[in-house]
């Protein structure tokens, strides 16, 4: 069984171009800029994807840009990492250098039962499988199977290639392909016919056990504290495979022992052995089982051995990493860098939101991402250097610790004095000079906004869980799972990564219904751009809570309830129409999502978007003004304004749609003065205060109110009031110079206040 090494002649005079291996890039975060260099192991027949090896991992990388490098080109490429549907890529590839024609890699020859994410995009081989289908493979793209006899695995047979269309190989088959994944199923994706053919038995061919397990050539194997671990020695070949020598190296060699010295093992038989581990010290204590045999291609067979001494803890590091920075800063994701520990295999990173860490991981004890340590959670852990933390939202400050430690699970042991600590703050609101030229008091005002943010770029509706779900709307809960909010309901669904639709029972939502829409159906193909809109897009329960709203209108129930689920509910409103209510954090974010649809496609193909007479605009204005954009809408908001290049204005601008008659989607010419009459009925005092702070807006409620410190952090945050007089205490706040933005039913209206 083969191991990847790539000839380092491959690499002569471009290493220096770029020092972080593949495997580096893979343990980078979602979102981080990574640059690779290795070597490409298919061509366009897989469309506009490559996939690249050195010699610790692979990758994929795509973009049209890729089309001329051709299979066995080395290359250099710069992109940005993202997960498309569980398959880890660069995704865009912002540029590339390729130098050309080299070797291409051995297929790594492992069994089906070693194909995981440690060999995700890296070129195999399995040998002596079947096909589980008959008949011809599918034309265009399809899914088959094959198995060894006990394990049946996925092959992914693409429609670019020559595969599709032709007959199913029968009988034992190798097979050689690039290891894929779609959500949590793990593919081989073979490149064209020459990668499928008949199996032919080598004449010796060894494989080995430990503890019931494979372990690959070069490999590594965790002993743990076991004295005793079973050790089986595999011939597949045709012929007697014959054991010749045994030998232990390493550090700690004398730590342990293993009754293999020579033998004969016959064709398609096996036998067990013992190795023997007795701790001779404390810390990590290593070695380097090999194994001389007549296997032709992988003799020695090594196998680095894993142990701990007397006190079951690894070596703890010599030191902790240092330099941590933040180079990558937006309202919906942060990125960290950091400076590698010394003597360290692995990085544990802390967040907590508002204040310093000073929760400490505990030696022994196994951490996966969103769990609990002391006052903060776990953002990453592994042996990268650099992290992106999950489900970021504006506005926010937040603190890191990064502790490094060695160990295989249960024999942690973490540096815990002297952390790499920092903070950072995420962005707020990016709106900048997007709506020069607009004036909401012009008669035209309708039209200009319809122009300015349609038409925008396109991105596919199911591209949605590539987009929102895994760059976005994830979360990390404990042991290592996520859960993801149904926005109507409040659920939070729990579920093992990677996210998938059907197995979550979770759908895609359009607030402004599908069914409203003037060009429905409108989910093509080819779909249009305004069945895809991701500003309209949002996660629910598909059974609980899409299903119920169907197309109903939004409104507060105030007659019977005839279906409810946590903070959703199905009923009638004042006018005895069936409506749905969603729960209170949703609702101004649904009526300005509808808001914004009525006004993009407002005119396009000569139609008007204004909302159905059902749906009273009324209260859809009302929620906006109580239920004010927060930092999550914010975030979620810049985050789609990078994919689609377009903004929603009643995010950004909460008073625009004092103007708007959504009814048939006219100019409001009586709603003009509107903010300047609220302007002048505003009033904050006394300023500056050292006491209380009031504010009131003559004559109307005020029903939501937010604060901002001059960093634009928002410090407090509240909705669903109904005030004459809004209240604050001095002791809320540091000294300094606040913003304090209220909303009423007809609009926002803020003002600064000083607190001595």
């Amino acid at each position: 069984m083969r191991q990847l090494l790539l000839s380092s002649a491959i690499f002569l005079g471009i290493s220096a171009i770029n020092a972080q291996t593949i495997s580096d890039a893979r343990n980078m975060g979602i979102g981080q800029t990574v640059t690779v260099t290795g070597v490409v192991t298919n061509g366009s027949e897989l469309g506009p994807i490559r996939y690249i090896q050195d010699g610790t991992a692979a990758i994929p990388a795509y973009g049209t840009n890729l089309n001329s490098v051709q299979r066995g080109d080395s290359i250099t490429a710069t992109g940005v990492l993202l997960d498309f549907n569980g398959l880890l890529e660069i995704s865009p590839t912002n540029s590339f250098t390729n130098h050309g024609a080299v070797v291409l890699p051995t297929p790594l020859i492992v069994p089906l039962t070693n194909i995981n994410e440690s060999l995700e995009a890296q070129l195999v081989r399995v040998d002596n499988v079947t096909f589980v289908q008959t008949g011809n493979f599918a034309t265009g793209n399809s899914t088959v199977q094959l198995t060894d006899g006990s394990t049946t695995f996925a092959v992914r047979i693409n429609g670019s290639t020559n595969i599709d269309g032709t007959a199913v190989p029968t009988g034992p088959m190798s097979i050689i392909a690039l290891v894929g994944q779609f959500n949590a199923n793990y593919q081989l994706v073979p490149r064209d016919l020459n990668d499928i053919f008949p199996y032919v038995a080598p004449a010796r061919e060894i494989n080995v056990k430990m503890g019931g397990l494979t372990v690959l050539n070069n490999g590594t194997f965790v002993v743990g504290n076991a004295s005793t671990t079973t050790v089986k020695v595999e011939n597949t070949g045709s012929q007697n495979l014959t054991i010749s020598n045994t030998t232990i190296t390493g550090t700690n060699a004398t730590d342990f022992s293993i009754n293999l010295s020579s033998g004969i093992i016959a064709p398609t038989s096996n036998q067990n052995f013992t190795l023997l581990f007795t701790a001779g010290g404390i810390g990590s204590r290593s070695a380097q089982l090999n194994i001389f045999s007549d296997d032709v291609d992988e003799n020695p067979y090594i196998i680095y051995l894993n142990a701990v001494g007397t006190d079951n803890l690894a070596t703890e590091p010599t030191a902790n990493p240092s330099n941590l920075t933040f180079p990558l800063v937006k309202a919906y994701t942060v990125g960290g860098q950091f400076t590698a520990g010394v003597n360290a295999e692995n990085y544990l990173v802390l967040w907590k939101q508002g204040s310093p860490i000073t929760g400490v991981p505990l030696d022994g004890s196994t951490y996966k991402r969103g769990d609990i340590v002391g006052d903060a959670k776990v953002a990453y852990a592994g042996s990268g250097t650099s992290f992106t933390p999950r489900h970021v939202i504006a506005n926010q400050n937040l603190y890191f610790a990064v502790y490094a430690f060695n160990g295989s699970p249960g024999f942690e042991n973490y540096k815990t004095s002297a952390p790499a600590t920092g903070n950072v703050s995420s962005q707020g609101s990016q709106v900048g000079n997007y709506y020069n030229g607009i004036n909401s008091n012009a008669s035209t005002f309708v039209s200009d906004l319809s122009a300015l943010i349609n038409p925008h770029q396109f991105v596919s509706y199911f591209n949605y869980k590539t987009t929102l779900m895994s760059q976005f709307e994830l979360r990390d809960t404990t042991g290592g799972q996520s859960y993801v909010v149904c926005v109507y309901s409040g659920e939070r669904k729990v579920f093992n990564d990677p996210f998938d639709w059907t197995a979550t029972g979770y759908s895609r939502e359009h607030t402004y219904s599908h069914s409203w829409m003037p060009t429905f159906p409108a989910d093509g193909p080819p779909e249009n751009p305004e069945y895809t809109d991701q500003h309209n897009l949002y996660p629910t329960n598909l059974q609980n809570a899409n299903t119920p709203r169907s197309n109903l209108p939004l409104d507060i129930i105030t007659g019977n309830t005839v279906f409810s689920y946590l903070n959703c509910a199905v009923g009638y409103n004042g006018s005895n129409q069936l409506c749905f209510t969603p729960r209170a954090e949703q609702r101004g974010n649904a009526a300005r999502a509808i808001m914004y649809m009525a006004t993009c496609y407002n005119g396009q193909l000569g139609n008007n978007w204004q909302i159905p007479t059902n749906q009273n605009q009324d209260i859809l204005k009302q929620w906006h003004y109580a239920d004010l954009p927060d930092n999550y809408e914010i975030a979620r908001h810049e985050y789609i304004y990078t994919l689609q290049n377009n903004r929603n204005p009643f995010i950004d601008s909460t008073d625009f749609v004092c103007h708007v008659n959504f009814s048939n989607m006219t100019y409001d010419a009586c709603q003009a003065g509107l903010q300047e009459q609220l302007e002048n009925n505003f009033s904050v005092f006394p300023v500056p205060s050292n006491n209380k702070i009031y504010a009131q807006v003559n004559g109307l409620n005020i029903i939501s109110y937010q604060v901002v410190d001059a960093q634009g952090r928002t410090i407090l945050d509240a909705k669903s009031q109904s005030l004459p007089v809004l209240e604050l205490t001095a002791e809320q706040f540091k000294s300094g110079i606040y913003i304090l933005k209220v909303g009423t039913e007809y609009g926002t209206v803020q003002s600064t206040f000083v607190i001595e």
